[in-house]
């Protein structure tokens, strides 16, 4: 999304569905301000094979999540070995290197995840974001704070008030680029939702509440722009066996929260990959 996206019919249109599938009850001048401070990228190719040859060839990309499931798999290598690496939110790699490997080449997180992955995992290792001009970093809209925190990105100022209080372009590097930055658009999420995961919880009176995990969402926009997709940490049956992350010390539950629906991710992910769309790492 970007400026010449933004118009007052799209306004009007997308005001009719909850963030971050629209713009229902946020605030106008904001979101204009904001999208129209985000310029318009050529339409060039996000993703092009790592290889001399000019014949094309499948581009192969490893979505990881953060699943206890890659505790001890050893799947660092293989990872690595894809020509993109998608990694999402609190992405520890300092003491995992060989269950997660060591690449990114896209990160994908809401204002809110990367700041309480930041706070919460700085003892695991995660004290920045993953940095380097090869990097691309896409920003789902959760809500009106993801706007405050992004027009404090873009305009190099801080956010003064609530949970995200900090001046966001600290954490980036000193060279940060805008041609790096993807924020994804409403259109796009709601897409994704209704397409793939449509939770009953969207029948129910807390309907407002519910949204796709910003895993889902980076693993379905993966899925739209690479040949082939290989997900690691992502739930799985068995899920109960696994701690809730790889980087977890002492062992945790999955908790099932209401504003996520995990077990239609778990059931969407294992059709996914038994009609051969994508390979889910499963463990053995």
């Amino acid at each position: 999304m970007d400026r010449s996206h933004f118009s007052d019919r799209m306004w009007e249109r997308l005001e009719h569905f909850a963030p971050p599938f629209g713009f229902m009850e946020l605030n106008y001048s904001l979101v204009k301000e904001v999208i129209t401070m985000l310029p318009p990228k050529p339409y060039h190719k996000l993703l092009l094979a790592h290889n001399s040859s000019q014949t094309s060839r499948c581009i192969s990309c490893a979505v990881v999540g953060n699943g206890g499931i890659l505790n001890n798999s050893g799947m660092g290598q293989e990872i690595d070995s894809h020509d993109y690496v998608f990694r999402v939110s609190g992405a520890v790699i300092k003491d995992y290197e060989k269950d997660v490997g060591t690449r990114t080449s896209f990160y994908g997180f809401t204002a809110f995840s990367l700041m309480s992955s930041l706070m919460i995992l700085r003892n695991h290792g995660f004290a920045k974001i993953p940095l380097g001009k090869e990097i691309k970093y896409l920003h789902f809209l959760e809500g009106e704070r993801d706007y405050e925190w992004l027009k404090a990105l873009l305009l190099n100022t801080e956010v003064k008030k609530g949970y995200l209080r900090s001046k966001p372009r600290d954490k980036f590097d000193n060279n940060f680029n805008l041609d790096q930055y993807y924020v994804i658009h409403p259109d796009f999420l709601r897409y994704m939702k209704n397409r793939f995961l449509r939770s009953k919880s969207l029948d129910k009176s807390y309907w407002r509440l519910y949204r796709p995990t910003t895993g889902a969402f980076l693993l379905l926009t993966a899925l739209h722009l690479c040949d082939q997709v290989s997900a690691y940490g992502f739930i799985t049956d068995g899920y109960q066996k696994y701690s809730d992350h790889y980087y977890d010390k002492t062992w945790k539950r999955l908790i099932f929260y209401t504003n996520h629906d995990f077990d239609l991710e778990r059931r969407v992910w294992k059709q996914l990959h038994d009609a051969s769309i994508m390979k889910l790492y499963q463990k053995s």
